[in-house]
């Protein structure tokens, strides 16, 4: 028989259980494992307001596998309507604070695991989180993305609507135009469609085994989803007879994994801060460079939004994750040894899984035929990012760019100067102070960067920020810049017209004024005042570590 931790701690006195039974637990309850279910649920953003179908779902299926759900709720932001605000700040900030809510929670109460069920962007990387620090068995629901809005036979994201209002500035569209995209753009319930950070950070979450194969490409509206929330359930109830616990699961190998998916789905620059936050937790050596090195060798062979052409409900047709690892596999570039919470090898998982795509589409392609040659997350630095940053180099055209740099304290300022038309062809775009001590939050750079698109400058600028960019975003654009502004990076040594490189290729990003200026204005720098100094941003300014750490809190 299974034992509750409780009951092992010798915590379920008559007191104890009093509290239980008022919630539902019986006579033959008190010896069945204790399931939290940290429930995303809320109508704040349509990647979040299936999941509370998806928590009954679960806690259903947990009490016939003969465990005793508790389900409780976390937080979300959504990402979509806070960009370009002051609110945008507080999305990395929400990752640490569902990871706090979900440890606190299954602690306080003793659970023997957890199912965490979440949608948003930030859900995902805060709840691998806190399994990470409790090491409880524990398994991930992912709400599942959103089908494609359509629009004279085309299909639409939420880049689309950001787009089009670089579009309208530039006279490509009219205000007519411009409302239908918005009224058409997002459909219904689920995560954002292409291969953002939420279809990103689910693959990457099946790849290292926390969630079901096939799982994290089904839409948020279909039965599967429904149906694979209460297979998740039971398959936690056996991790916990197995003892199968996340930290088995999270190891360096499962981390390699999980990169080599995201470069060949063509993922989100956010991957490479989540991946290192949570293997920091999990005290897994894995660094920046880890990206760079496996980008090498893992090409890019899905045509995926938003530099490609389909969405992830076409990958799911296409054979979802297990296809796209399964041909990682035949070309020795996963580990095979590696296990999921069922406690199987991915070679035992994909033993059933065609080496070849299926004929008939070209979402998934040969690797004899990919999309670009290497990975398109790039690991750049010099002396503008000593400590690295990340260029997400798919669809560019001019992988070398040096231009003059214009300058923007904010991303308020820079999206004023863009609809403005005052951002020119060979501009070296930089918005600094938006790092994750300076913002606070390391705000995500989609208006700026889509308005620039809009505009048709996607491949005659470059843009460089401390700041982050949404899954969305394409183009010649470098984020994660470490040491950020805030704490005297050379980004904040920037003066107006200076030449700036960005050098793909060589992996470079570099200031082009001698080491003595540079040394010079260093000198001379003032550091800011901070912005926030009391409530959750005040505090997150104080603990936050540098991007290329992951911007842990709890270092």
């Amino acid at each position: 028989m299974l034992r509750s931790k409780a009951i092992t701690q010798g915590i379920q006195r008559s007191p104890n259980r009093a509290m239980l039974r008022a919630v539902g637990f019986g006579d033959g309850d008190f010896n069945k494992p204790i399931i939290g279910i940290a429930n995303g649920f809320s109508t704040i953003t349509p990647c979040n307001i299936g999941l509370n179908k998806l928590a009954i779902r679960s806690e259903e299926a947990a009490r016939l596998a003969g465990a005793m759900p508790q389900m409780f709720g976390t937080i979300t932001v959504s990402d979509g309507i806070s960009m370009g605000t002051e609110g945008m700040k507080y999305s990395l900030v929400s990752r640490e604070v569902i990871a706090d809510a979900i440890e606190t929670a299954c602690n306080a109460q003793s659970m023997d695991g957890v199912i965490a069920i979440g949608g948003c962007d930030k859900n995902m990387p805060g709840a691998i989180i806190s399994m990470a620090r409790m090491n409880i068995p524990a398994i991930f629901v992912y709400g599942g993305t959103i089908k494609p809005g359509k629009l004279d036979g085309s299909d639409l994201t939420v880049v689309s609507a950001f787009e089009a209002v670089g579009q309208l500035t530039s006279g490509k569209i009219d205000e007519e135009r411009l409302l239908l995209v918005e009224k058409n753009a997002i459909p219904g319930a689920g995560s954002c469609g292409g291969m953002f950070t939420a279809n990103t950070m689910s693959a990457a979450i099946e790849t290292m085994g926390l969630s079901l194969p096939f799982s994290s490409t089904m839409a948020a509206e279909d039965q599967e989803k429904l149906d694979s929330a209460a297979l998740s359930a039971e398959a936690l109830i056996n991790a916990i007879k197995k003892d199968i616990r996340p930290l088995d699961l999270l190891t360096k190998k499962a981390f390699e994994n999980a990169i080599s998916v995201i470069m060949a789905v063509g993922g989100s620059t956010n991957a490479v801060l989540h991946l290192l936050a949570i293997a920091k937790t999990a005290e897994v050596d894995l660094s920046i460079d880890d990206f760079e090195r496996i980008r090498q060798k893992v090409p890019v062979f899905c045509d995926l939004k938003p530099s490609g052409k389909y969405v992830t409900v076409d990958l799911h047709k296409a054979g979802g994750i297990p296809q796209v690892m399964k041909i990682l596999l035949e070309a020795g570039l996963i580990h095979g040894d590696c296990i999921n919470i069922e406690g199987n090898t991915i070679e035992q998982l994909l033993k059933d899984v065609p080496s070849i795509p299926p004929s008939g589409q070209d979402v998934i392609r040969p690797l004899t035929n990919p999309i670009y040659e290497k990975g398109h997350l790039a690991i750049l630095k010099g002396n503008l990012a000593t400590e690295g940053s990340v260029a997400k180099i798919s669809g560019i055209k001019k992988p070398v760019f040096t231009g003059p740099a214009k300058i923007f304290e904010s991303e308020e300022e820079c999206l004023k100067a863009i609809l403005k038309n005052k951002i020119i062809e060979g501009d070296v775009v930089v918005i600094r102070y938006e790092g994750p001590v300076g913002g606070p939050g390391m705000r995500e750079m989609l208006a700026p960067t889509s308005a620039i698109v809009g505009q048709g400058l996607g491949e005659k600028v470059a843009l460089i920020t401390d700041g982050r960019f949404s899954g969305g975003t394409y183009g010649l654009v470098v984020g994660h810049v470490a040491p950020e502004a805030a704490v005297g990076g050379t980004i904040a040594l920037i003066k107006e017209g200076d030449s700036i490189t960005v050098d793909a290729n060589k992996q470079l990003i570099q200031l082009n004024i001698t080491e003595e200026e540079i040394k010079r204005r260093r000198l001379i720098w003032e550091k800011p005042k901070p912005l926030y100094t009391k409530g959750i941003l005040g505090k997150y300014s104080k603990l936050v570590s540098s991007a290329s750490k992951g911007a842990v809190t709890d270092r």
